[in-house]
């Protein structure tokens, strides 16, 4: 059925709308990217060595096809300073037409990447050689440039560059330095100004600025160079006549350094607008497509540029016309501009790159990096892409990594407790063949006719580690005892058992959740041990080693106060365990227990919970008191008539719970669950919750904080065979699952 809304066919609105709403978006976003691509297109150019018409030819058809082909609506390709350095060596060694050969064919391997969908594979590099990598494009780029920008010309390495450098300062310095500078004043001082003025893109204002004071003051030095009209694409990729493997090498490089920018742009992309994800293979597939047409045609290789993808993202864009857009208009200025293009001195590029250098270096990326325990390898791959190559600083960080990635999986924390004539030998992490020269070393410190403990918290161990801890443990003159926590892994190997994989190792409770008595009794050796207080020193050890240092930071905040949020009264049962249940730790629980989780009444009968309400309510201030009950009690039985005989003090404080036989004997019956409990003295608990949150009511501390809105009651019931907590729910006349209640 159509609903009619402003006239008698109307279905809705006009399907045009949301297209023309997109496309006038779209536009004024391409117009933005435009103004950014033209003087980086050409700097980029320019610092890579390569003819200065290449940069706008793969700005324009590298940038168009993958806009068109790639699978990231918002991503814009075109030339990338990331790639200036390895190009750079490619002319130098190759010469341009070669060059334009290698970009088809590492716009072919790309292809191939994503047709095998190899694509996400990226995805695992690192972060820090990504890092590493740019930054050590951008010190590469700052060294190289800032001789231009001096004045005279780069050298063929960084670190001639590097030692070049003190002369090029100390030397004269002409027109071209005073460009350079007001060029980077200019971008610089761009972002503190009014909003306003910041519209006009940085890049575009600085180069604008500087190429205005070059003309108006009549400076002659080095300009763009370009034809005049539309170009005659003369430049036709050349294949080698040798040398081959440098052929094939440069391709592969060219090919992962783009294709990893380009994947890394895209995934930054999604990350800000969200909505579907990028296809991260078509994306590669479209830019190798990109750069098989760049290359074909004389361009520079292209990449999915993350400044340009930013900046078209934040002005708006909505589709991919956006991108596809931007192309015309840097073709347009070829055409129509390209006397103004001229114009531009070359120092002024120069400058813009050295700028563009250094927000490669990114800080709050090392900072992220250092964070996470990978600066090494941020740092070798930085190192090794400025001493060397860049494929040589990726491949080096690359096996740094890998190696920092096996010690950490393999490391195992391995030392020696003693304690007086006894000594704890404690392994934690995987223990492989690759930790056995270091455990080996760790047990010849332990004395030969020693007690030991074995204590092991591995979640692996390999036969190589079981051989060596099996051996010391026969071999070693004293008693050794071997605790393990988590999996079994050495006790299934002892039995002939083995676990082979880490990934079908059985999941085990911690033992500090699980039935203390179980392992307790599992681990003291000799039955006349087993008792009560062996049992609980041996807790309080185990809570002493383990639990306390991580807790002991909470502890200390609370060694001077306490501020709970909630009075918790409940049974004394001790399958009852308050905080467990209720995910609350040290601080969190004001706790009274009692037989039956009984509130006497406020008249002074039984000043014990009485006080204890008080000091909640009055003095501590809790939000809240939770009566909690629970199946199988033995007080409700007792209530029932099964008491046990000769016990009068227990008699005695059930008189108590006399509102409750009163109340179950008065009111329907109480639901758990959407049933009702099997057992009668389930069904008393569940009444008794309620009786008790009455009675409650009548004390005049809480009905004061109840009508302030300061406090509130919480009925709760702990199914202990099915280890489910249930809340009291007055509209459903009974308890339901916790979660089932918003709060």
């Amino acid at each position: 059925m159509i609903e009619i809304v402003r006239g008698e066919h109307d279905t809705g609105p006009p399907k045009n709308t949301q297209h023309l709403e997109n496309l006038k978006h779209d536009v004024l976003a391409s117009i933005v990217v435009f103004l950014v691509a033209v003087p980086l297109s050409l700097g980029v150019a320019f610092a890579a060595g390569a003819p200065l018409l290449s940069g706008l030819i793969s700005a324009v058809v590298g940038g168009l096809v993958a806009s068109v082909f790639g699978g990231s609506p918002l991503q814009v390709s075109g030339p990338s300073a990331a790639l200036t350095v390895v190009l750079a060596d490619t002319i130098a060694t190759h010469g341009w037409p070669v060059t334009c050969a290698i970009t088809v064919a590492a716009g072919l391997l790309q292809i191939l990447f994503g047709l095998t969908r190899a694509a996400r594979a990226a995805l695992a590099v690192s972060p820090a050689i990504v890092h590493g990598l740019l930054a050590g494009i951008g010190v590469t780029l700052v060294l190289g440039q800032l001789h231009v920008v001096l004045g005279g010309s780069a050298q063929g390495s960084a670190l001639a560059n590097v030692l070049a450098l003190p002369g090029q300062i100390a030397t004269h310095h002409d027109q071209a330095v005073l460009v350079g500078v007001v060029t980077l004043a200019v971008l610089l001082a761009w972002p503190r100004l009014p909003k306003a003025v910041r519209r006009v893109p940085a890049p575009l204002a600085a180069i604008t600025l500087a190429t205005g004071m070059s003309v108006a003051s009549g400076m002659t030095l080095p300009r763009v160079s370009l034809p005049a009209g539309l170009p005659a694409l003369h430049v036709v990729p050349r294949l080698p006549d040798g040398g081959w493997a440098g052929f094939a090498l440069a391709a592969l490089t060219i090919a992962l350094i783009a294709g990893l920018e380009s994947l890394l742009s895209a995934v930054s992309v999604d990350k800000l607008r969200g909505g579907p994800r990028t296809d991260l293979d078509r994306e590669l597939i479209g830019q190798g497509a990109a750069n098989v047409a760049a290359g074909a045609l004389g361009g520079f290789p292209v990449t999915g540029v993350i400044v340009r993808s930013m900046t078209n993202y934040e002005a708006g864009a909505r589709t991919r016309a956006a991108a596809i857009l931007h192309c015309a208009w840097i073709l347009a200025a070829c055409l129509l501009l390209t006397g103004m293009l001229r114009l531009i001195p070359l120092a002024a590029l120069a400058a813009l790159l050295v700028y563009v250098g250094t927000k490669l270096v990114n800080v709050t990326g090392l900072k992220e990096v250092r964070r996470h325990g990978d600066l090494p390898v941020y740092i070798v791959t930085l190192a090794g892409a400025v001493a060397v190559n860049l494929l040589t600083g990726v491949a080096v960080g690359v096996l740094l990594a890998l190696a920092m990635m096996l010690r950490r999986m393999i490391f195992s924390g391995i030392h020696v407790e003693a304690d007086g004539e006894r000594h704890r030998v404690v392994i934690e992490g995987a223990l492989t063949f690759l930790s056995v020269p270091r455990l080996t070393r760790v047990l010849a410190e332990v004395p030969p006719h020693a007690e030991v403990t074995l204590e092991l918290l591995v979640d692996y161990l390999d036969h190589a580690a079981f051989d060596c801890l099996r051996g010391w443990q026969q071999a070693h003159a004293g008693p050794v005892t071997v605790d393990e926590i988590g999996h079994p892994w050495f006790e299934r190997g002892r039995s002939g058992e083995p676990t082979v994989r880490r990934s079908v190792a059985a999941r085990v409770v911690p033992r500090w959740l699980a039935p203390w008595s179980e392992w307790q009794a599992e681990h003291v050796v000799l039955p006349a041990q087993r008792t009560a207080s062996s049992l609980l020193c041996r807790g309080a050890s185990e809570f002493q080693r383990r639990t306390a240092p991580l807790l002991r930071d909470t502890w200390s905040g609370l060694a001077h106060g306490q501020r709970p949020h909630t009075l918790f009264i409940t049974c004394g049962d001790a399958r009852i365990v308050p905080n467990l249940i209720t995910t609350s730790g040290p601080g969190d629980l004001f706790t009274v227990r009692n037989i039956g989780n009984l509130v006497p009444p406020p008249d002074g009968t039984d000043s014990s919970v009485g006080a204890a309400i008080e000091y909640a309510v009055g003095v501590l201030g809790v939000a809240e008191i939770v009566v909690c009950g629970h199946s199988g009690c033995g007080a409700m039985k007792a209530l029932l008539g099964e008491a046990p005989d000769g016990l009068d003090q227990l008699g005695s404080w059930l008189r108590h719970g006399e509102g409750t036989l009163r109340r179950r004997r008065r009111e329907a019956p109480l639901l758990l669950g959407g049933e009702r409990p099997a057992a009668e003295a389930d069904q008393l608990a569940l009444q008794n919750v309620v009786q008790q949150l009455e009675t409650l009511r009548g004390y005049p501390v809480v009905a004061a904080a109840l009508e302030r809105g300061a406090l509130r009651l919480t009925g709760m019931y702990f199914d202990v065979g099915a280890a489910q907590v249930s809340l009291l729910d007055g509209a459903a006349r009974g308890f339901v699952p916790a979660g089932a209640l918003e709060h």
